[in-house]
């Protein structure tokens, strides 16, 4: 490493003896690594061209140190991808050490890490756990900064929405969120940002599931939801998720305003950005367990800015904050496929179906089985292969083959999403002209839409209603037994 420094500017990747750090103090675990802040007696030699046009150490320079639990030559390859990607990059590698059979990559303790991960922590070593793990994996000028912020921060806070186990206040963020400023080469903060605070209902217990949970936000992508930090009211002890502020609300909301704009164009146009960020979520090996249209938001409010700016959101954030069982069911029922209903794990395949409801509610402009009851029998009337309905003219037939294979009983049988995603590439306007024609011819006869007083379009535990069916996915539902 070190013959391939030809620059003043150039890393530097040195041998540190483990006796070399002083106030070694274990931070937090990620994965198979661990990672500890250190002071580095020596020091990193550093090029001073103001004083003499030599190198010189920085003695007693903190450090971050990050145990590695791998095989030498995988440790070396992380080592040399940390040292030849240079674009972006914010953390710099100093050299590497060992102590007794762990090696250790050696960071710089960049500004964003000495700054702000000890600021205002809460008492809950969870969260301080877990906020440390979040900033310490920050080494990109584009990688999401999570922080911990007081709720004193919080002005102008107003009531959005109420879920089943959480309820969306919009307020103002007096010091703003940290982004990377590439002229000034530093971290720097956008004042007065207006926010999406997503109170969490009983979640004083906050368990390390949902912490991990919350990680699914992190993901940097233009369709989804970017998550700022964690906050808690001091008077309920409930933690808050600090989001990113979606302007035209949820897609029910959006669509009752822009029902007659939402041309095939646009709807095209969604259903992209819907599926591009449900490839990203699973190409990470991810999966969000509750896609439905309440989820899938709209930073602004007409369908002029529809291109880039719908976003996903509640990735693996559905469910009671303080409750780990997972022989628990949530969801909104419509959108969950018949093997969760049946007490099978949630998986891509789950997500797929949720995605075929979304597209039957992208054509038709109506909630799936928005005129019955989200009770026992509809659970069985979805394992047994019943589907919402649709006139054949308010789609293309490439379109709604394409849903029915989204929502197909047999996991095995559904597209992924990038065969989805590659697909809709190749649609063209000229595809969608019968079906925009009758959505134009019918614009004036739409009827406000009526919807049952037991049909439920906000996440919450199915179980109650789930009890007759049989978790064996190759027997009829209507075979099941009742079970008390």
């Amino acid at each position: 490493m070190q013959l391939n420094i030809n620059n003043w500017n150039d890393t530097i990747i040195e041998w540190i003896p483990y006796s070399k750090f002083n106030d070694v103090k274990e931070i937090s675990k990620i994965g198979r690594s661990s990672v500890y802040l250190a002071t580095w007696k020596g020091g990193p030699l550093y090029y001073d061209y103001k004083n003499g046009n030599e190198w010189i150490r920085k003695s007693d320079k903190k450090v971050v140190l990050k145990y590695l639990k791998s095989k030498e030559l995988e440790f070396l390859n992380v080592v040399k991808a940390y040292t030849t990607y240079k674009n972006g990059i914010i953390l710099k590698v100093y050299g590497i050490s060992r102590n007794k059979k762990d090696y250790i990559i050696v960071f710089q303790l960049i500004d964003i890490h000495e700054r702000y991960v000890f600021y205002n922590l809460p008492t809950n070593e969870k969260v301080i756990d877990f906020i440390q793990q979040m900033q310490l994996k920050v080494n990109y000028h584009y990688d999401v900064v999570f922080e911990w912020i007081p709720y004193n921060q919080f002005n102008d806070i107003e009531e959005v929405g109420e879920g089943g186990f959480s309820t969306v206040y919009s307020a103002i963020w007096k010091d703003g969120p940290l982004y990377f400023d590439d002229n000034k080469m530093e971290w720097i903060r956008k004042i007065n940002k207006k926010v999406a605070l997503k109170c969490l209902h009983n979640s004083q217990n906050i368990n390390e599931k949902f912490l991990n949970e919350a990680k699914e936000y992190s993901i940097d992508s233009l369709n989804i939801l970017r998550i700022h930090g964690i906050s808690q009211n001091p008077n309920t002890k409930n933690y808050i998720m600090v989001l990113q502020y979606a302007e035209g609300g949820d897609f029910n909301k959006w669509i009752n305003r822009n029902y007659e704009s939402f041309d095939w164009t646009n709807k095209i146009k969604v259903l992209n950005n819907i599926i591009n960020g449900l490839k990203e979520i699973h190409q990470k090996r991810k999966v969000h367990h509750d896609l439905h249209t309440r989820n899938i938001l709209f930073l602004f409010r007409s369908t002029s800015d529809i291109v880039e700016y719908t976003r996903i959101s509640d990735m693996g954030l559905c469910g009671e904050v303080d409750n780990i069982d997972e022989e628990k069911i949530y969801g909104v029922m419509p959108y969950v496929a018949p093997e969760v209903l049946r007490g099978k794990l949630y998986t891509q395949a789950a997500d797929i179906y949720s995605f075929g409801m979304v597209m039957y509610f992208i054509a038709t402009g109506r909630q799936p089985f928005a005129d019955r009851a989200h009770d026992e029998l509809l659970a069985l009337d979805i394992c047994e292969e019943v589907r919402p309905k649709l006139n054949e003219l308010e789609a293309p037939k490439f379109y709604i083959e394409l849903m029915k294979r989204c929502w197909d009983s047999n996991p095995n049988n559904r597209p992924n999403a990038a065969e989805i995603s590659d697909q809709l590439r190749f649609w063209k306007n000229v595809d969608f002209e019968c079906a925009e024609n009758y959505r134009k011819s019918n614009l004036s006869k739409r009827k406000p839409l009526i919807i049952h007083p037991q049909a439920v379009y906000t996440s919450r535990i199915l179980n109650p209603y789930t009890k007759i069916l049989s978790k064996n996915y190759n027997s009829n539902c209507s075979d099941c037994a009742i079970v008390d």
